[in-house]
This record gives C-alpha cells, sequence and structure tokens, in this order.
C-alpha cells in the first residue's frame, strides 16, 4: 500500500504544486525537502532505532504517513508544504525512499540465508515495484474525478493526498499484526561494530549512486516529459505504470543472475546499459523512441535493487543489519537530497537534458567504483555465502 500510494505521489506532486501557483524551480526544491527529511528520519533510526523495538517504529512512521496525506492535502502555500515535506513521508522518487526501509529489511534478512534471502528480498521488492506501477497509474484519477462528478482539477488532485493519509492509517493497522521477533528483544549496545569500515565504503558509494537518482526521480522525469513532450498527466501515469511492471518483472531474474554471477556482478552489469539508455533518451527528438529507451532502462535499472539489499546483509553481522540497512540507505535521501533542485534549475533553464545526461554519467561512475571495490568479496560471489 505504501508503494501505491508512492506510485501516484510521484506522478502528481508536481502537477499539484504547479496546479496551486508553485513554480518549476520551487517544485525542485519541495522535491529535494521530502528527500532530506527522510534520510534524516532514516539515519536517527540507524543511530538510536536499536534501542527500540522495530514494531513500535514502523507503527509511529504509519501514524506520521497519514498525517503526511492529510496535511498535504490541507496546505495550498509554499512554506507550509515545504515543513510537511521535510517532516513526512512523501517520495518523489521511483523507489521506496523512507525510514520504513531499514526496519523491514532488518526483518526481512532474519527470515532466510543465503540464496534464499537474495530470492525473498526480489519478493519484497516485486510487489513494492508491482503496487508502484499500479500507483502510477492510478494517478489518472484526478481526471476520471473531474470527469464523472464535475470537481474542480485541483479538487480531484486534493483527493489524491487524501487517500495518501487514509492508506497510512490502514498501514497502521497492518503493522499492529506483526508479531514481536525475538532479535527485537536482544538490543545491541551500539549500532554498528566489526562492519563499521565496510558500512562506510558502502555508504560513500551508493551516495554517487542516490546523488545521480535524485536528478531524475519520477517526480521530475514526469516534468521532463511534460516540458520536452508536452504529455498529459493522464500519459504520464499509463508511462510509469508499464515502466513499474517492467521494473518488476525484472527483479525476478535478479536472483538467478545473481546465483550465476554473483551480487556485485548483478548490479553493475545490469545498471551500465541502464544509464546508456537514459542518456541515449535526453537527445532522441521522438517521443516514442524516448519512451521506448525508458522502458529499456526500467526493465534493468532495478535488477541491483534485491542484489544490493542482500549484498549489504550479507557483507555485516546479523546483530548490525538495522543500522547497516539505516546508515547505507541514508545516502538513498541525503546525498540525492541537493539533486532535485540542481535538476528542477536546469529544467527551468531551458537545459533539459542535462539532469538525464548528468544522471547517467554519475551512475556509471558509481557502478565502475562498486565493481572494482567489491569484485572480489568472496561472501557475495557465487554461492552467495
Amino acid at each position: 500500500m505504501r508503494a501505491f500510494a508512492d506510485g501516484y505521489v510521484a506522478v502528481l506532486l508536481p502537477a499539484y504544486l504547479i496546479a496551486l501557483g508553485i513554480g518549476t524551480w520551487e517544485v525542485g526544491v519541495l522535491a529535494t525537502t521530502t528527500l532530506l527529511g527522510s534520510a534524516l528520519a532514516t539515519l536517527a533510526i540507524g543511530a538510536w532505532g536499536y534501542r527500540v523495538h522495530h514494531r513500535r517504529l514502523l507503527l509511529g512512521a504509519a501514524l506520521l504517513m497519514a498525517t503526511t496525506g492529510f496535511a498535504f492535502a490541507a496546505s495550498s502555500t509554499f512554506w507550509p508544504l515545504l515543513l510537511v515535506a521535510f517532516v513526512g513521508t512523501l517520495n518523489p522518487s521511483s523507489g521506496d525512499v523512507s525510514l520504513f526501509l531499514p526496519l523491514e529489511h532488518a526483518r526481512l534478512a532474519d527470515a532466510a540465508d543465503g540464496d534464499a534471502r537474495t530470492v525473498l528480498f526480489a519478493r519484497y521488492s516485486l510487489i513494492g515495484s508491482l503496487l508502484s506501477a499500479f500507483g502510477a497509474l492510478a494517478a489518472a484519477m484526478p481526471g476520471v474525478l473531474t470527469s464523472l462528478t464535475g470537481i474542480a482539477p485541483l479538487g480531484a488532485l486534493r483527493s489524491m493526498f487524501l487517500l495518501y493519509g487514509f492508506l497510512g492509517l490502514l498501514v497502521w493497522l497492518l503493522y499492529r499484526q506483526l508479531p514481536q521477533s525475538h532479535e527485537e528483544e536482544a538490543k545491541p549496545v551500539a549500532p554498528l561494530g566489526p562492519s563499521r569500515q565496510t558500512v562506510i565504503r558502502l555508504a560513500t558509494l551508493f551516495s554517487v549512486d542516490s546523488f545521480a537518482g535524485g536528478l531524475v526521480v519520477n517526480a521530475l522525469l514526469a516534468l521532463w516529459l511534460f516540458k520536452r513532450f508536452d504529455m498529459t498527466v493522464a500519459s504520464a501515469g499509463q508511462f510509469f505504470f508499464w515502466s513499474g511492471l517492467c521494473s518488476a518483472s525484472s527483479q525476478l531474474a535478479a536472483p538467478r543472475l545473481a546465483r550465476r554471477i554473483g551480487l556485485v556482478n548483478t548490479m553493475v552489469f545490469t545498471h551500465i546499459p541502464a544509464s546508456i539508455c537514459l542518456i541515449t533518451a535526453a537527445f532522441v527528438p521522438s517521443l516514442h523512441v524516448a519512451l521506448t529507451l525508458l522502458i529499456v532502462r526500467s526493465l534493468l535499472s532495478q535488477m541491483d535493487v534485491p542484489a544490493r539489499s542482500a549484498f549489504v546483509m550479507v557483507v555485516v553481522t546479523p546483530g548490525e543489519r538495522a543500522a547497516a540497512a539505516s546508515f547505507t540507505l541514508v545516502p538513498k535521501s541525503l546525498a540525492s537530497a541537493a539533486a532535485p533542485t540542481i535538476g528542477g534549475a536546469l529544467f527551468a533553464s531551458g537545459m533539459l537534458a542535462a539532469p538525464l545526461v548528468l544522471c547517467g554519467v554519475l551512475k556509471i561512475s558509481y557502478d565502475l567504483a562498486i565493481w572494482r571495490a567489491f569484485r572480489h568479496e568472496r561472501r557475495v560471489g557465487r554461492g552467495l555465502g
């Protein structure tokens, strides 16, 4: 349900803000603020979350999600929206960027070992990607509501953020059903121990990838489609639906590929072609060719998600998993926090191709760096430890 909500929010967020009279640059600022707030919350989970049961933290996060949706629907001016974006759980990107993720990753990692853990993370990512795709398709709902009921377009957009709040309440009810795990009862004395240096190296590398991804989060990619090809919101929603389905289906192949060539090779050699497709899409004159390239990118770019999640869980000790997930996920928000503002500024200046090209080049640099740093790691080669 969280992925479904994130799927339509990423598409509708720029449309909603523009309907409120907020400028293109401010849209980028708000996207940056959401990522910065998520980064700080995730960092707090890593630093202090080990003192509190994961179940309690998940319940609190779900209530924050509900409050975020209701508050965003009730706001109409820039500064209140900026505040809600910072403290709330809105996600302008294509993936799960939130304080929920490290808590769920730690619980999943405790449920399986070796190849089975990679398969489990693939299923987890698959479900998220599928529901995110259907969420993107639901971005057409405001137009449907306007046609059927005569409600103003702005009111129809607001209703989707109200739905976001209600979904947060449903998530809270589901989290209440989670059992108390034995791992949560034995609290570690520190978030990180023997794996500290490995986590620092990974966090540094992931920060490059995260900054690059922040240049073309779904909200900004939708804005690019609006500006470059005059694409409608409904058409953009359909595109993100199909690209989400492609991303989801590709994750089914990730465990098999990782079993054959290793987690690191799976991460790197599926990512590089995806970045090349993104760079090429920035220059093609045809909407159909651009969308085809972006779909091919979707088929490849998310195959690293389950591999990377399993990779982090393998190279740290079991007691460090929640903290390691937090500290390596923080760059996904923190390093990318400035990127949407930069991307929005480039779009506003008329440099529509620049964010896509810069994103692709930086991602390729990250892939080569992480391959060089960890290609000889035995625990993440064939057999997966």
